[in-house]
């Protein structure tokens, strides 16, 4: 038995120096076992021949036994393509080559027996094939050709044909030189027994070759419960020994400041779900043990000022806290609400970012050394090395997701025993994700809106129609409100026929000439951008014209409809996101979503999603479904911290949640990995730890 991590993949078979050059660049495939780890995304039954008599252009695939009874060449230069006229006497199909015509002639002789496979299309009232597969027929048993893989290639790949049939070859030449070799388990024998899991040597060979969809359906099984049980057995291992390593700070009471606050300037009703996760966090800070919390709720459910309540617990006990927002625009925003909600208090507020110079930012630092400050709200500019506190006990993080694991760490830094941390996000993130991507943290989930929020009414509108879209925005303005319309470009793209900002502003402004219009987009210096944001908030321009750049942005109560133009062009969560900026006041709020009329299937799913909840974690769970854990906003900055080969966290959810219970089982029957039957496992957790990409995000 050796280890396949060592094995160049050049030294295999058909590889060789060249072709091993490109697997690395374009599929990161390095070693033997990097290959054997390469998975197949589909499978086509190859058991069955079809007659030629039998098929027509609208079959997915089909399999032939015939002869190529001649070939021909068409065209010249770039437009040459080879056809070979294949029989197996009841009818002939064309065989259709576009790339690699010489070789194609050279290999594959007229009248010899082959075995073809691919996709029918009809063109010119013919049966064509392109690019088919080609074995000779004796070399091909269809009784045991069960399942065919496919593997992901690149469009480099294909060009130098290491095509999905290649790469199958080179999995046979691997199982050829590893025929008499078995894999070493990577899971303890009692697993894989109270499992019913399929052996680690049958379940890679079944992965890549299936018999049946039986034993495939086996192999996926046991390969997606190991990747999953190490995922969560590592979160789960991490937290524990971070719990046991750092004791928390014990804020035991609930004093003066948090219940002045409570009874005489809070500004509305706590919902029953804010009031239950302070309840939570309260009972985290008077545990001893360090609080690592996630707090969920959709825009304007009252996250700042949960987390405001939950700061005055800190400062009851004689800490300080602080508050850092991914943006200027919206740790301002924090400082102005924070300061509105404590007006009369003695709670000295202050705003740390990177405009506040001179003596201004050296009247802080000097303040927070001494305790006179309460709280710092900031941007990463409270991370700095010259920002240090009296004594720092909690830390408030706003869109978590836009700053790196070290950036986080910097803040526990700050006291010498860790602050107590809660992290708070917008974005809902549906339970699996949630479970993976934070799996350390325990959640808490804001999931009322306050009262006298109105539910904001979507509607969707084709691009045709907007003249009476105009009409509806006019009486709004009348109204006294303002208006959001969003597009997804700035400058013109020559590749997509898109509304873009610079040509829609100067619409908009046609349009209506009798108000006020602002423009924002990412290319505008910070300043400008606060400008125009300042100048909406203050109802000085009716309209603003943005890119997203307003997804995560200004609080405008007085904003009741959004406009996302192009709306086909936006996911989920981000549709979502941006409709949060409206229905932050008391009126009934709009959000209209404009698309041209040809629309994919999974586009109308999504719009159709959009018209009809509100609910947060209910479009989370669709665009998870829809687009995969790679797409969802948020966790492509984070990057998901680990690395799938077969799990689906979208469609094994309910396995990911199986296979938690059974490492938390683990963990709490063998904590310091003492016992002889689990030396399997804290094993090879130890050489994915070493192996795996990006699992040092969450360790």
């Amino acid at each position: 038995m050796f280890d396949l991590s060592t094995r160049d993949v050049k030294y295999l078979p058909g590889v060789g120096p060249q072709r091993a050059a490109i697997l690395n660049k374009e599929l990161n495939i390095y070693s033997l076992r990097d290959l054997l780890y390469y998975f197949p995304y589909k499978y086509v039954d190859r058991s069955r021949l079809y007659y030629i008599h039998e098929i027509d252009g609208n079959m997915p695939y089909i399999q032939l036994r015939g002869r190529i009874l001649s070939f021909e060449m068409f065209g010249e230069g770039r437009q040459r393509r080879l056809v070979g006229h294949f029989s197996d006497g009841t009818g002939v199909v064309d065989l259709v080559w576009f790339q690699g015509l010489k070789y194609i002639t050279g290999k594959y002789k007229a009248n010899e027996e082959y075995i073809v496979f691919g996709k029918p299309t009809v063109f010119n009232g013919r049966i064509n094939v392109a690019h088919p597969d080609i074995d000779p027929a004796q070399e091909l048993t269809l009784s045991t050709m069960g399942l065919q893989p496919y593997y992901n290639t690149t469009e480099k790949m294909k060009r130098t044909s290491l095509n999905s049939h290649a790469l199958e070859k080179l999995m046979k030449n691997l199982f050829q030189a590893l025929q008499k070799e078995s894999f070493e388990e990577t899971l303890s024998p009692s697993l894989i027994a109270a499992h019913q899991l399929m052996p680690l040597t049958d379940a890679l060979y079944n992965i890549h070759f299936p018999q049946n969809p039986e034993l495939l359906r086996k192999a996926q099984y046991r390969l997606k419960f190991e990747e999953l049980f190490y995922v969560q057995l590592n979160i789960l291992r991490y937290t524990k020994e971070r719990r046991n390593k750092f004791r928390g700070l014990v804020f035991e009471r609930v004093g003066e400041i948090f219940n002045t606050f409570y009874a005489h300037h809070l500004p509305f009703q706590l919902t029953g779900a804010q009031k239950r996760v302070i309840k939570e966090m309260r009972r985290d800070m008077g545990s001893g043990r360090q609080m690592n919390r996630l707090l969920q709720g959709d825009v304007g459910s009252g996250k700042t000022l949960v987390a405001l309540m939950t700061m005055l617990i800190a400062l009851d006990n004689g800490f300080q806290a602080c508050m850092m927002a991914p943006t200027e625009i919206l740790a301002t925003q924090h400082y102005e609400t924070i300061r509105r909600f404590l007006n009369g208090m003695s709670v000295r507020v202050e705003l740390l970012t990177g405009n506040v110079k001179g003596k201004r930012r050296e009247a802080i630092l000097r303040d927070l050394l001494t305790g006179d400050v309460h709280i710092l709200i900031g941007t990463h500019a409270v991370i700095e090395d010259t920002v240090n506190f009296s004594s720092l006990g909690l830390v408030v993080i706003d869109e978590q997701h836009r700053f790196g694991v070290a950036q986080r760490a910097k803040l526990w830094a700050k006291n010498t025993r860790p602050p107590h941390v809660l992290v708070m996000t917008a974005t809902p993130i549906p339970r699996t994700l949630a479970m993976t991507l934070y799996g350390d943290l325990d959640v808490s989930v804001i999931d009322e809106l306050p009262p006298g929020r109105k539910p904001i009414q979507t509607i969707h509108q084709f691009d045709n129609r907007r003249k009476s879209m105009y009409e509806f925005m006019r009486k709004q303005i009348q109204e006294g409100r303002q208006v959001y319309i969003v597009y997804p470009l700035i400058q013109e793209s020559e590749k997509m026929d898109i509304k873009n900002l610079e040509e829609g502003y100067m619409h908009v402004c046609e349009e209506f000439p009798e108000y006020k219009v602002s423009k924002v987009h990412g290319k505008m210096k910070p300043a400008e951008k606060e400008e125009e944001m300042q100048r909406f908030l203050a109802n000085e321009t009716q309209i603003m014209v943005a890119t997203t750049v307003i997804e995560v942005g200004v609080n405008v109560p007085n904003a009741s409809v959004m406009a996302i133009e192009n709306a086909e062009r936006f996911g989920l969560s981000q549709l979502h996101q941006l409709r949060g900026r409206v229905g932050r006041g008391a009126d009934q709020s709009y959000c209209i979503l404009v698309t041209g009329y040809k629309l994919t299937e999974e586009t109308r799913k999504r719009i159709e999603i959009m018209v009809q909840t509100n609910d947060g974690f209910e479009i989370a769970e669709a665009d998870l479904k829809l687009r995969g854990p790679g797409d969802l906003e948020g966790t492509q900055q984070s990057g998901v911290a680990f690395d799938l080969k077969i799990a689906d966290i979208a469609k094994d959810g309910q396995l990911l949640q199986y296979v938690r219970e059974i490492a938390e089982r683990l963990l709490d029957d063998d904590p310091e990995g003492m016992k002889p039957e689990n030396q399997i496992v804290w094993q090879q957790l130890k050489e994915l730890r070493k192996k795996n990409v990006n699992w040092s995000v969450i360790s």
